[in-house]
Formats: structure tokens, sequence, C-alpha cells
């Protein structure tokens, strides 16, 4: 398991401003899962266990090896990332048919007792399996407005949102190689994000002065790290925001929120007793502050409005909670 900080000047802005004690960005997840082979899903390599720690994550990164070297050994005949992004399907495919088997078997059980209750879901099992069956993936399964979304209760592997990440040579930077084309252009095709990185070059850069760092990446071509990027795109892949809070002098802090979620909801990520004793919240945004030279100068030009518990929170509020204790 690593926790990332998420990148984001705008809370350095809001931090030189206000001068708080402390500083505390968002951060993110990442759980590092060992590779999958051939067979997993029916135990190779530890396969199983590798494969149940994947039901539990969010989105899935699949790092798909892009260079040459003979000192580091394949998993295959030669170095081939859409192969092996082939082989992961698979995998990740037979497993969400065993789970579907499974689960279709135990209701089956139960409907033995009470049938009628079962007929509408077993049904709907049968489809998802002959879906899984043809080899596409749960993602891509469709079922009609009105039935309920019952992929939800499987953590089916297949259907979780994904990013392919390149692990590319140094002399490939920013593109990528040549053998990497077919991947590239499958990532285009189904509109999958797709990041490549040097994990050698980041290893060593980590060690070296941030300037000297920053300014050998953007010889490369590199705007950011590599991590920086991987974040970026997990929180576009999960549509997540970030809304800030300022509490006195103490803390000026950054909070991961799912686009659309409100206030309300917001304050529940905060605290509980937040969530329960909502009044309003004071909402203004990071430019507005920056352009007033604190919050007290937001709201002296009317930049600071009260919204109730159903305010759809906007990427960058900054935000007051009111609340009863």
């Amino acid at each position: 398991m690593g926790i990332a900080a998420v990148p984001d000047p705008r809370l350095a802005e809001l931090a030189a401003l206000v001068k708080p004690a402390r500083v505390t960005p968002a951060t993110v997840e990442f759980v590092d899962i060992a590779g999958l082979v051939k067979g997993a899903s029916q135990g190779a390599g530890l396969g199983n266990q590798f494969l149940g720690h994947i039901r539990n994550v969010d989105a899935i990164a699949l790092v798909l090896r892009a260079f040459q070297d003979p000192d580091v050994p394949t998993a295959g005949d030669a170095v081939d990332p859409l192969a092996d992004l082939e082989t992961l399907d698979l995998e990740l495919l037979l497993a969400d048919i065993g789970t579907v088997d499974r689960r279709i078997e135990k209701m089956r059980g139960q409907a033995k007792a009470r049938p009628r209750d079962f007929v509408e879901q077993l049904a709907w099992l049968d489809r998802l399996r002959a879906h899984l069956d043809a080899g596409q993936a749960a993602v891509s399964f469709e079922e009609p407005a009105h039935q309920p979304d019952w992929t939800t209760d499987f953590s089916l592997l297949s259907a979780k949102p994904r990013l392919y990440v390149l692990n590319v040579a140094e002399d490939d930077l920013p593109a990528g190689p040549a053998l990497a084309a077919a991947l590239l252009a499958r990532a285009a095709q189904e509109n999958t994000p797709c990041l490549t990185v040097c994990a050698a070059c980041e290893a060593e850069l980590v060690t070296w002065p941030a300037d000297e760092a920053n300014a050998y990446r953007a010889a490369l071509g590199l705007a950011e790290s590599g991590l920086q990027r991987l974040i970026r795109a997990s929180y576009q892949l999960l549509g997540l925001i970030t809304f800030f809070t300022i509490t006195g002098g103490r803390e000026a802090r950054a909070w991961t929120l799912r686009a659309g979620q409100t206030a309300y909801q917001a304050a529940g990520l905060i605290h509980d007793d937040i969530q329960r004793g909502f009044i309003r919240a004071e909402v203004t945004s990071q430019p507005a502050i920056i352009a007033g030279g604190g919050l007290s100068g937001a709201r002296a030009v009317g930049q600071v409005r009260l919204e109730g518990r159903d305010y759809v929170v906007q990427d960058g509020d900054v935000i007051h909670f009111r609340f009863n204790v």
C-alpha cells in the first residue's frame, strides 16, 4: 500500500496566503499487486490471492512492459505489451466468470424454497454469464434502465475503471516505443487513458534535488513526474474533484470528493458531527480568496455565498461549514 499526496498548486497558494500551522494535501492510495501470470484465475502464481486484492480497489492501473533489456526476463518470448494486456484481460474475465458461477449456484439453492423471489435475478445472472463467456468485459454489459444494477454487489474485476501505464525506456519518452503502437491504438479505440513512464528513470530522479529533477524531466519532454501524472489520471478516471477548508490559522486542507456530490456529503467527509448538525455552507472559490488577499477580502467584494445542504460542490471550492453540535 502506498499513499501519495495529490499535487495541487492551489493548496500551496492558499497556504502561502493564510500561513497555517499545518498544510494537509488530498491523498490517493495505491495498492501494488504483483504481476498476474497466465492461469492466475486458477491459482497460478498465487493468482487468487492477488485477484482478491484487486476486488477492493476503485480502479485498476495495468502496468505493461514496453522496454527492451536482456537483463530483465520476460514472461513470453518477446516484449509485447498488447499480448500482456490480453493475458491480463483473460485472467480478469475468467475470475469474473467464476464469481458469477458461484453466485448462480448459491442463488439456485436459495430459489428452491422461494422460486418467485429469484426469477428475475437468476435470468439477469444467466445473461451476464453469457456476456462474459463471449469474451466481453462486464463493463460493457448493458441492461434496461429500469433494471437494478446488481453488478455493484459483485466487485467484478472487468467492470472496474482502468488505465494503462506503459513502462518504457528513457529514450522512448514521452511518446513510447514503436513496439507499443498496437497497444496505444487499442487504448485510443477503447477511450482508455494511457500513460508512458520510465520507472527506472523515475526511481533515479527521486534521489536528485527537486529543481534538477524537474529540469531533466523538462528536457525529456515531461511537465511532471510519472507519479504526478498517474495521480491526475486517476482523479479524472474516478471522477474526483478537490475542495478546500481553512481552519483559522491552524490548517489548510484539501479534500477529495466525487463530482456531483453535495455540501451535505462533503460535511460528512470531514466529520459525522458536522454532517448531522449541518446548517449551511459558506462557499467561495480558491481564485477569489487569492484575488481578495484572504477570506475577508473575498467576502468584501461579494464572493462568499451561503449554500444549503443540496449545493453541488465544485472543484476548487473553499468551504466553511456552519453546524450545530
